[in-house]
């Protein structure tokens, strides 16, 4: 029996929940996660898990046994990035989630130049804009933005990004130019639906909330990206969002004049995890490209 292997699987059926579920991160069949586990309990000589019609739950002897394990796995892998020295780079699986958009449009053309760091390093990109459980997913690290919903995720912030008011030239030629936050009322905005209808707007100290309407409603930041492009409406997004565009002049930038709540980009943790050095030499790879890209 492969101990550390034996430690990897254990510590994912208990993050996971079940035998099932583990297997599949683990791309292996479920009697083979199912065998290892029954190794690592007669190596031990002692029961880990309970197994009811409720799902599993680690024993009292289980919980301690994941709580260490835990740790020993993670100063194994960072004996083992101390032992290849900093030049050899990492090695395994890193597996990240990050919403779909600002992943395709500032990570995934820059992805290369991680990888070539790394040679020996596979990448599982899960790409969503919802918000996902990462203990579930075999998540390392989730690229999140916004506000963070748990107050106790162990997060890093890693770049912050204004907020505009964007359209494209052919939209304002159409349909002509909002000088005033109010006069958004009367164009239409293309909302993204975990956004606020209603917007803070701030110039010389003064602030105005503005509801922003509109007949296109979107589940995906991408969908917002495609309606803008088409001079369908305006959007109230991050400066990251239309970066490329902003460059060639496609899209626009409305009331300069006035102010809109910043947004932060963050490195999301698995929470009772320490965090592996992929994941916290990735997150360190992302805060440098956009600080660059700022």
């Amino acid at each position: 029996m492969d101990r550390f292997q034996a430690m990897s699987t254990y510590i994912r059926v208990v993050d996971t929940g079940s035998f099932s579920a583990a297997a599949r991160q683990l791309h292996i069949g479920q009697p083979a996660v199912s065998k290892i586990v029954a190794q690592l309990e007669a190596h031990l000589q002692t029961s880990l898990i309970t197994r009811s019609t409720h799902g599993l739950t680690p024993t009292e002897a289980g919980q301690r046994f994941y709580e260490r394990a835990k740790i020993v796995l993670q100063e194994v892998d960072e004996a083992e990035l101390t032992a290849r020295g900093a030049g050899k780079g990492l090695s395994g699986k890193l597996r990240i989630s990050a919403a779909t958009t600002f992943a395709r449009l500032h990570i995934i053309p820059r992805l290369s130049w991680f990888l070539a760091e790394h040679p020996e390093l596979d990448v599982d990109f899960i790409l969503d804009d919802r918000v996902i459980d990462l203990i579930a997913e075999g998540v390392d690290v989730s690229l999140r933005m916004g506000s963070l919903a748990d107050s106790s995720a162990v997060a890093r912030r890693l770049a912050t990004s204004p907020r505009s008011v964007f359209a494209t030239q052919g939209y304002l030629i159409q349909y002509g130019e909002p000088k005033t936050p109010a006069e958004l009322a009367d164009h239409e905005a293309i909302i993204y639906d975990p956004q606020p209808s209603i917007w803070p707007f701030t110039r010389e100290g003064a602030v105005i909330s503005t509801s922003v309407r509109g007949r296109v409603r979107v589940s995906a930041a991408e969908g917002q990206r495609a309606a803008v492009l088409s001079h369908m409406g305006f959007c109230i997004a991050s400066d990251w969002m239309f970066a490329e565009e902003l460059r060639s002049g496609s899209v626009v930038k409305l009331l300069t004049e006035w102010q809109l709540p910043a947004i932060d980009l963050w490195a999301v943790f698995p929470n009772g995890r320490l965090a592996s050095a992929k994941a916290r030499q990735f997150a360190g790879f992302v805060e440098k490209i956009m600080a660059d890209a700022s």
